[in-house]
């Protein structure tokens, strides 16, 4: 049930699944962002990784029990308890428990020929770690999730073993038991005809599915699997995931929502889908790729000639749907057309109406787009776009200005392509009013050597600098081809005591890219902490268009 209404489940493996990309690795402040953005678009079950394999998801899975969502659960995952143990004494399940998560998910196999050759044990000790375990964990409190490993696989093999794996999980109490195309080779017609007969052998029992991409064919199978009585889908953002990875739970949601008349949680903000599929991108590293369904760049392109003269008579003769149910929009590819309302609701989560203020929304529009075109992004740096919009009010006043810096890197040894010891020093001059002021900082890479250099020159003007702490710091180059003299894009995430923010800067430079990123970072936190505790950037009294502070710290933090 979702919001009283029969719906589907979304059950996103982003931090876990999603992890397992090759050239994903997330920090933690990574997986905090992630989960937040995929609570606010409205996703049930956010899987937050493996508390027994790492600190990282421990660490992860403290932090939410401090800051906690405001839709989603959160689930733990892990495996059934070890052969020959009983649940109760399973570490790894105990581990589960301690986490607090109120979600478990727990992977068991269902497959005979994995059971005897990877297991290594008896088909009937595999059910009974599956019953146990299941047993234990409901009786802990905890919504139990069972994952059936490679279950259509299992069932293709020996369909009655991989039914009696699924029995034990169901007499067990599973509330959900999601049957898993582990190594992606299924295609719809088997998954719909699968499905149906598992549905119909234990009538009231929650089903749930789990594709991989392998057969290019995951999110097909999700939706077949829908129709044959599956009621929670499990997927990544942008279906990224190990080998050629899992099923798009973005596109599945818009295709539930907009061809299949199913709702989820997340329909009511479905237009947020494709800026929460490029801010994962960016987080990630993944780019979304310019021909994605529903969230490309080019999902609703259209070049000149017939198209592009029909489209504007006609738009359902090119478009399967409606770009903006999506946050997307159509665009020529000779003459991109306006993206005025998005810019105008961003800017309204900052707390800044462009409307009352009368802003010239288009020209705020052209610069962004411009910016864009110069490598820019604003998906995932909202300081940065929260300036840009106080320079086109003209209520942005810079905190200090430049005169000069000069970064230093030394290394002392010789030791080639293993050297460790390197050291960076960073000398600045810079204006605060009528003051100059001259520090020097260091740090084991030059950004961190800036960093420490500037808040030693700004501190005794800004004390409250001490409160911002750079916690995250990612380089891409925008035109690989180029090699060393490719283009820089550097993204800072910063904390202060009411969550994080992130800034942009870019840069043929990658010192230069990475300073302008900085400023904005120190220059908006500023800004966040100013003007008598109103939690609106820049303060209602700085900022033209808002006429009184009526927002909390809380809804700031949430929107962030």
């Amino acid at each position: 049930m979702i919001g009283g209404l029969e719906g589907v489940l979304t059950y996103d493996s982003t931090l876990r699944d999603g992890e397992q990309c090759e050239g994903v690795n997330l920090s933690l402040e990574d997986k905090l962002l992630i989960a937040r953005r995929l609570d606010a678009f409205g996703i049930d079950i956010i899987e937050g990784g493996f508390p027994a394999s790492n600190p990282k998801d421990i660490a992860f899975f403290k932090a939410l029990a401090d800051i906690p969502l405001a839709h989603a659960r959160v689930a733990a995952f892990g495996s059934t308890c070890r052969k020959g143990m009983a649940a109760a004494d399973d570490p790894g399940l105990r581990d589960l428990l301690a986490c607090g998560a109120p979600v478990v998910t727990i992977v068991g196999k269902a497959w005979d020929a994995q059971v005897t050759l990877a297991l290594r044990t008896e088909l009937a000790e595999n059910l009974r770690m599956i019953c146990d375990s299941v047993t234990y964990l409901k009786a802990a409190g905890r919504h139990v999730v069972f994952d059936a490993e490679h279950f259509f696989d299992g069932y293709e093999s020996d369909p009655e073993y991989a039914l009696a794996c699924v029995r034990a999980a169901h007499e067990a109490g599973a509330d959900s038991i999601d049957l898993c195309d582990t190594n992606g080779g299924m295609l719809p017609f088997d998954i719909e005809r699968i499905v149906a007969a598992v549905v119909a052998e234990f009538p009231g029992q929650g089903f749930g599915i789990h594709c991989h991409d392998d057969s290019g064919c995951a999110v097909a199978n999700t939706l077949a699997a829908v129709r044959a009585g599956a009621s929670q889908v499990q997927g990544t953002a942008n279906g990224i995931g190990e080998r050629v990875g899992n099923a798009d739970l973005l596109t599945v949601i818009a295709d539930l929502e907009l061809k299949m008349g199913m709702p989820t949680a997340a329909g009511s903000a479905l237009k947020q889908l494709t800026a929460v599929a490029h801010c994962i991108a960016e987080v990630t590293g993944v780019p979304v790729p310019a021909h994605h369904p529903y969230s490309g760049r080019s999902a609703f392109a259209h070049k000149g000639g017939l198209h592009a003269s029909a489209i504007a008579r006609f738009p359902q003769a090119y478009e399967h749907a409606d770009p903006q149910r999506v946050g997307n929009s159509p665009r020529m590819v000779v003459s991109e057309l306006a993206g005025k309302a998005s810019i105008m609701q961003k800017a309204e989560v900052l707390g800044i109406n462009l409307a009352a203020a009368g802003a010239d929304v288009q020209a705020i529009l052209d610069d962004i787009k411009d910016r864009e075109a110069r490598g820019y992004t604003y998906e995932v740096a909202d300081g940065s776009f929260a300036l840009l919009l106080m320079r086109h009010l003209g209520s942005y006043a810079p905190a200090f200005t430049l005169e000069s810096f000069r970064v230093i890197v030394d290394d002392r040894e010789d030791t080639g392509a293993l050297a460790k010891d390197a050291a960076s020093e960073a000398t600045i001059k810079i204006h605060v009013g009528e003051q100059r002021f001259v520090a020097t900082g260091e740090g084991a890479g030059p950004v961190g050597a800036l960093d420490s250099a500037l808040r030693r020159a700004i501190t005794e003007s800004y004390p409250q600098v001490a409160e911002l702490e750079l916690v995250d710091y990612k380089v891409r180059l925008l035109d690989e081809s180029q090699g060393t003299g490719a283009i820089t894009r550097v993204t800072i995430t910063t904390a202060d005591n009411r969550g994080t923010f992130g800034t942009v800067g870019v840069s043929g430079n990658v010192i230069e890219a990475s300073w302008n990123a900085l400023v904005e970072s120190i220059e908006y936190g500023l800004m966040r902490m100013s003007a008598n505790g109103c939690e609106h950037v820049g303060g209602c009294g700085r900022d033209p268009a808002n006429a009184s502070c009526t927002r909390t710290a809380t809804q700031e933090v949430q929107n962030d």
